[in-house]
C-alpha cells in the first residue's frame, strides 16, 4: 500500500498565514507530514504515481481541529447541576479517586472517540492513570499530551512522583504522538513548594506543565487566603509561567494577571461553553488577545461541558463575547477558526494546524452538502468561514487522518470497535460509582 494520500476536488481552508482558501484543491499527505497543497489539477500533475485517494468533491478540508485543555471523562451528566467547588468536591473527585487502569482506559477511548468524530486531532488531557490515557491514545490513533492530576499529598491525587513515573513509561510513545506534561490541579490544592518543585521538574525532563489559572472567583479568594496574591501571581513567583505552559481558563486576570502571561509567553487555553455552564463567568478574551499572548481553544471536560464538539466550542468563542461587549465585531470566523487549529497546535509545539508544506499530516474533511452549509456560494471564502465557526456541528465530520493515518474514514473508526467501547465505558462507569466515596454537600458548602 502507498504511503500517499491525495484528497482532491475539495474546498481547502489552509489556515495559513494567508489564510488561502484553495476552491477545487488538493492536498498530498506523504507519511505524517503533508507535502503538496494547491488547486487540484496542478497538485496532480507534481504528484504522479501511486496514492491512496479521498475524493473530497462537495467537502470542505481543514487542519485538525486542537483541544487545548481536556480531561478526559466518565460521568456525562452527572451531578452537572452544581456550581465549582461543590461540583469538584461531590462528583469529580470522587470519580478520579476511584480510577483504576480498567476505567480510565475505557474512559479515555469514549473520550477520544467523541473528539475525533468531532475533527479533534490533537488533545491536551489532564487526568490519572496516564498509562491507561497512553495506551487509549496510541489505540486509536489520536494525537495526545498527557498530564497528572497533582496536588499536595492531603488531597488524595496525585502526586509529582507520579507524572514522573508517567513521562518515563509514555512520553514519545505511539512514534512521538503522545507527549507528557506535568501537571498541576489548581493553586487552592497546591503549595508554593509543589510549584517550585513542579517547574523544577518539567525543566529536568525536558517537558511542559499543564495548571488551572483563575477559573472562578472563589480559586482567586482562596489564593489570596493561602498565598496573599492572586493565582497567576503565585504562579508567575513560583516559576510555573512560561511558553511551556498551558494555562487554562484564565477568566478572572487582572491588568497585572495579563502582563505577566504576556511577559512569560505563556500560553492560554480558552474555554468558554465550560465557564459558561459552571457559571464562572466570561474571560477578558478581547485584552488577551490585544496582549499579544497565544490562545486556543478547549472543550475542558464532558461532565462541565456534555460534548467535545469543538465546533460548538468555537461558536461560544465568538458569542459570547460579542454579547458581553455589545460588538459584533469581535472574534471573527477565521480568528476563531485559527485559535481552534494552528493556535492549539502552537501552544503544544506541534507542527500542525495548517495545510502546508512540511506540517504534520493531521487533517478533517468535512461534508458541506447538508443544511449546516446551505447556502454556500461558489469560491466564497468568507462564506466557508462563517459555516465552520457558527453553523457546523461535529456530524459534519466525515473522515479524519491523524499523522498520515485515516484513522475515521466514511464516519466509521479504523481502529477501534465503537460498540464496544460505549459498552464498556457504561459498564466502567456503574463500577466507578459503587467504589465512589462522596461527602455530604452541605458539609461541602460549609467548607
Amino acid at each position: 500500500m502507498s504511503d500517499r494520500i491525495i484528497i482532491r476536488n475539495g474546498t481547502v481552508v489552509t489556515m495559513n498565514d494567508a489564510r488561502d482558501v484553495v476552491f477545487d484543491g488538493a492536498v498530498v499527505l506523504t507519511g505524517d507530514r503533508i507535502t503538496d497543497v494547491g488547486p487540484a489539477a496542478e497538485v496532480l500533475a507534481r504528484n504522479p504515481g501511486d496514492a491512496e485517494v479521498i475524493d473530497a468533491a462537495g467537502k470542505a478540508v481543514l487542519p485538525g481541529l486542537v483541544d487545548l485543555h481536556y480531561h478526559t471523562a466518565l460521568g456525562k451528566g452527572w451531578s452537572d447541576h452544581l456550581p465549582l467547588w461543590e461540583y469538584l468536591q461531590t462528583c469529580w473527585y470522587p470519580i478520579i479517586r476511584a480510577l483504576d487502569y480498567d476505567a480510565a482506559y475505557w474512559a479515555a477511548l469514549a473520550s477520544y472517540s467523541e473528539s475525533i468524530k468531532c475533527g479533534v486531532t490533537a488533545v491536551n488531557d489532564m487526568y490519572r492513570q496516564l498509562e491507561a490515557l497512553g495506551d487509549a491514545a496510541e489505540k486509536i490513533g489520536i494525537r495526545a499530551v498527557l498530564s497528572n492530576d497533582v496536588a499536595t499529598d492531603e488531597h488524595d491525587l496525585d502526586t509529582l512522583a507520579d507524572n514522573e513515573r508517567a513521562f518515563r513509561a509514555k512520553n514519545g510513545a505511539a512514534n512521538g504522538r503522545v507527549k507528557v506534561f506535568v501537571g498541576i490541579e489548581w493553586l487552592p490544592l497546591a503549595s508554593k513548594d509543589l510549584l517550585r518543585e513542579t517547574r523544577a521538574l518539567a525543566d529536568e525532563l525536558g517537558t511542559g506543565i499543564h495548571i488551572h489559572l483563575n477559573e472562578s472567583l472563589s480559586e482567586v479568594e482562596i489564593s489570596k487566603e493561602m498565598f496573599g496574591r492572586r493565582p497567576t501571581e503565585v504562579a508567575y513567583d513560583c516559576g510555573i509561567l512560561g511558553p511551556d505552559c498551558i494555562a487554562a481558563h484564565c477568566v478572572w486576570l487582572s491588568d497585572v494577571e495579563i502582563a505577566l502571561l504576556r511577559e512569560t509567553h505563556t500560553q492560554v487555553s480558552h474555554n468558554p461553553s465550560s465557564n459558561a455552564k459552571l457559571g464562572n463567568g466570561v474571560a477578558r478574551l478581547p485584552e488577551i488577545l490585544a496582549a499579544g499572548i497565544n490562545v486556543g481553544l478547549g472543550h475542558d471536560a464532558a461532565e462541565v461541558n456534555n460534548s467535545r464538539d469543538m465546533f460548538e466550542v468555537m461558536k461560544f468563542a465568538s458569542l459570547m463575547h460579542r454579547a458581553v461587549h455589545v460588538d459584533a465585531s469581535l472574534q471573527q470566523a477565521p480568528d476563531v477558526l485559527r485559535m481552534a487549529t494552528r493556535n492549539g497546535a502552537a501552544g503544544l509545539g506541534f507542527e500542525a494546524g495548517e495545510l502546508s508544506p512540511g506540517k504534520k499530516a493531521d487533517v478533517v474533511v468535512v461534508d458541506t452538502q447538508n443544511q449546516m452549509f446551505t447556502p454556500l456560494l461558489e469560491n466564497n471564502a468568507d462564506h466557508v468561514f462563517s459555516h465552520l465557526v457558527f453553523a457546523a456541528n461535529g456530524s459534519c465530520v466525515e473522515t479524519v487522518v491523524i499523522d498520515g493515518e485515516i484513522v475515521y474514514e466514511d464516519r466509521e473508526f479504523t481502529r477501534i470497535d465503537e460498540e464496544e467501547v460505549l459498552r464498556q465505558a457504561n459498564r466502567a462507569f456503574r463500577e466507578v460509582i459503587e467504589r465512589m466515596n462522596v461527602p455530604d454537600l452541605e458539609s461541602v458548602r460549609r467548607s
